[in-house]
This record gives C-alpha cells, structure tokens and sequence, in this order.
C-alpha cells in the first residue's frame, strides 16, 4: 500500500493530475442568444465558446442555466466555479479570476415602440422606471449613474415582460442582443447605457495554472477567427 501512493505521487509529479483532474462548473443565465436552453440542449455564442475553450484543454466541465443572482453568487463562494458572460468592471474585478473577453460589448435602453419615451442622454433618462435582472452589473452601474426608479426582476425573460407589458418605460441590454431581439419584439434603442468586456469570472481560489490555459484557449479562439464566425452563427456582427 505504501509502495502504491509512492507510485501514485511520483505520478502526480510528473503530469498535471491535480486541479485539472477535477471539474469546472460553469453557472449562466437564460439569456438568448448568448446561453439558453433549447430542449435539453444548453447553447448559444458564449456558450460555443466556453465548450471550445475547455475542449482546447481536456478538462471536465458542466454548465448549468440559473436565475442570474445564483449562478453570480455561486461562482464567489463556490470551489472550482466559473459564471459566464460576466461583466468586468472595477467592483467586481477582485472578487474573481477572470479569462476574457467572451465578447466586448455596449448596454443600451430600450423601450416598447410605441411607447413616447425618449431621452437624448442618461439624465432625461432618470425619470423613468428602468427594469434590471438581480444582482445584474447594469443594476449597479444604474445605481451608480443616479437611477432611483429602478425594478428589480428575477431574470431578463421576466424584465423583458415587463417592458412590452408597459409596467417599466426602459431596460438595459446587450446592443448585440438588441440586433436580433428588434426582428422578432416591438422595441426600440433610447440610448447608450455603458460599454464594457464581457467574460468568465471564477472564484478567487480557481487554480492560476488552470485559468491561464483557459484564457490561452480563448485567446487562440479569438486569433483563429473563431469567435467571430460563432457570433456571426448567431446573427450577431461583432465589427465595430
């Protein structure tokens, strides 16, 4: 038995058989067309590339699609936990490990068509209600821009109810998400909310050797070309 875990440590010494021997749980949202569920089917563009990035490197991995609130608090406090697309700002940039960027991305207001609301700039906009999902980043950049009438959602899908419900005058969204919502839903652009990189945020004790291959992987990904043609896969043009 001795001789055994001698043999199997020498093992372990000589191949990476510790952090990367281990799954990697990934957390999201229903937030098409990035992550969704289609059937039993977990997909969308940062979806494609989280799949690619941990086939790159031959880890384990589950995702698994949560209200936002949870999926975000579990990747602070859980073990080897990673959420995605995540916002990165200066609040949150301490609080995880971080392998970017999924996407570079602008959040923009929108509202109902219809609706007669208009606002040339973020001051005409804080007279409105303003939808936001829980513990999303665009709650705290409202917070921090001045916005007071603010409603909170579970999720996007229930925010988004609301505005073509016209129980909430705006919400922020992806400007990209908006180029193919504004095809199927009655909904207009009011204006430019915030512009920032979107990415993979893991808990703070995430191995550092591991996270450097992800963000190798991605890199490589985004190099090849790769990202681009998933985004556009999804009737998304990521060209500036």
């Amino acid at each position: 038995m001795i001789r055994m875990k001698k043999l199997l440590l020498l093992a372990c010494l000589a191949l990476p058989c510790t952090a990367h021997a281990q799954t990697v749980t990934f957390t999201t949202e229903d937030y098409a067309p990035f992550n969704y569920r289609e059937g039993k089917e977990i997909k969308g563009a940062t979806v494609e590339q989280v799949e690619k990035v941990m086939a790159a490197i031959g880890v384990d991995y589950t995702i698994e699609i949560m209200p936002w609130a949870r999926a975000f608090s579990l990747a602070r406090t859980a073990p080897m936990t990673c959420v995605f697309a995540t916002a990165h700002n200066g609040a949150r940039d301490p609080l995880f490990k971080w392998v970017e960027p999924l996407l570079i991305d602008r959040n923009i207001l929108i509202t109902r068509k219809g609706s007669g609301v208009t606002a040339g700039n973020l001051d005409e906009a804080k007279k409105y209600t303003v939808g936001t999902q829980r513990e999303d980043y665009t709650e705290t950049i409202l917070k921090e821009k001045g916005f007071t009438k603010l409603d909170v959602a579970s999720d996007f899908n229930a925010t988004l109810r609301k505005l073509l419900g016209g129980r909430i005058d705006m919400m922020p969204i992806s400007e990209l998400y908006f180029e193919k919502l504004k095809a199927d839903q009655p909904v207009e652009m009011v204006t430019v909310l915030s512009a920032q990189p979107m990415g993979i945020a893991c808990e703070k004790n995430f191995p550092d050797d591991l996270r450097a291959r992800m963000q190798a992987a991605l890199d490589k990904l985004i190099a090849d070309g790769d990202q681009k043609q998933i985004f556009l896969k999804y009737g998304m043009n990521l060209s500036e």
